[in-house]
């Protein structure tokens, strides 16, 4: 094979590469395309209290002098919330009551126990629990940072949103969301693009969640255009006729 022949093969293979985003088939929320997964529809599930998670409590009660001594920590502004962790064996440790276990119970079913605590002390006891610790973590071709999970059953187009979207770049068929539960820690990996998805199993964020968007390994061939492809061509040949006129 002449040198002219292998330069003109090398030039058409990286023509033949190149490739333009094929936005119809990056579009979110995708029906009737078959070569997409169809995802099951789930009934959500509350979150579960982790060990090392922070609980802020609020006691309310008509007695003002024994709330104020029990809970004085309770007030509109979240500066002067005090947090209690859990601990390793799953129990939570809160002033002038004994220890509690709360690891494994939703947030609903901790504040009933702690409420059951509090009601031998104040019979009109009622306890308010939230989390400190109400975050979720995206990386990679996404955005970055760690954001607050401001209301529930927040969605993971809301969370995209909150770190600005995907890149053109970003694979969309492989999003990874990795989840501590009881089981331990989970990868979940699904494709973001077909409307089954809501109300999946994928679809809600939970406190702790760390999102991962990699980069389509096909990218390095794509451009942005067929503008930008037919630039493309036109360097290559440009290339070419340059290597032909300086080898004669």
């Amino acid at each position: 094979m002449s040198k002219h022949v292998k330069i003109l093969s090398f030039l058409i293979t990286i023509i033949s590469l190149s490739s333009c985003y094929n936005y119809r088939n990056m579009r979110l929320l995708q029906e009737n395309n078959r070569s997409l997964p169809k995802y099951t529809p789930t009934t959500y599930s509350d979150y579960k209290i982790q060990v090392n998670d922070e609980i802020i409590y609020r006691l309310i009660t008509t007695d003002e002098t024994i709330s104020k001594l029990i809970s004085p920590q309770n007030s509109s502004s979240s500066q002067n919330q005090i947090s209690y962790r859990v601990y390793t064996d799953g129990t939570i440790d809160i002033p002038f009551i004994s220890s509690i276990h709360v690891e494994g119970l939703t947030l609903t079913e901790a504040a009933l126990a702690i409420e059951k605590k509090f009601k031998e002390i104040l019979p009109d006891a009622v306890v308010k629990l939230s989390l400190a610790n109400k975050t979720f973590t995206i990386f990679g071709d996404a955005g970055s940072g760690i954001y607050p999970i401001y209301k529930d059953r927040l969605t993971i187009f809301q969370a995209l949103a909150m770190s600005g979207d995907f890149n053109e770049a970003s694979d969309r068929k492989h999003v990874r969301i990795i989840r501590n539960s009881e089981k331990g820690t989970q990868i979940l990996e699904f494709d973001i693009r077909p409307k089954s998805l809501i109300d999946s199993k994928y679809y809600y964020i939970y406190p702790n969640d760390i999102i991962y968007v990699q980069r389509e390994f096909s990218s390095f061939y794509k451009v942005n255009s067929y503008f930008s492809l037919l630039n493309v061509v036109s360097v290559s040949l440009s290339l070419l006729f340059s290597v032909l006129t300086y080898t004669k």
